[in-house]
């Protein structure tokens, strides 16, 4: 798989933005056909860190329905793959740089 199939891009909300200040661990949106060894490879290549640990989880599928003026328009979310990449003490990855 290519760089770009393996990491789709990276996760960032509260939650995400806390365990990448306290613990080092990044989250990422991967291809649904990347496994561990990929993603470690990619984030190393792509990032230029060294990586400790994957963790791998899809998240399912959701049925949404919302209500407007044609009536109830219900249709669904799709599943899609993330990891969480645990990297060795003192690395870090700035994904906020502009550039």
């Amino acid at each position: 798989m290519k760089l770009s199939e393996v990491l789709v891009r990276p996760v960032i909300t509260e939650k995400v933005n806390r365990q990448m200040e306290r613990n080092g661990r990044y989250t990422f949106v991967v291809g649904n056909a990347a496994n561990k060894l990929e993603i470690k490879k990619a984030v190393e290549e792509f990032y230029g860190v060294k990586v400790s640990d994957v963790h791998t989880l899809v998240v399912p599928a959701k049925n949404k329905t919302r209500y407007t003026k044609a009536g109830f328009l219900s249709g669904r979310k799709p599943s899609y793959k993330k990891a969480i990449v645990s990297l060795v003490e003192g690395d870090t990855i700035d994904l906020f740089a502009q550039g």
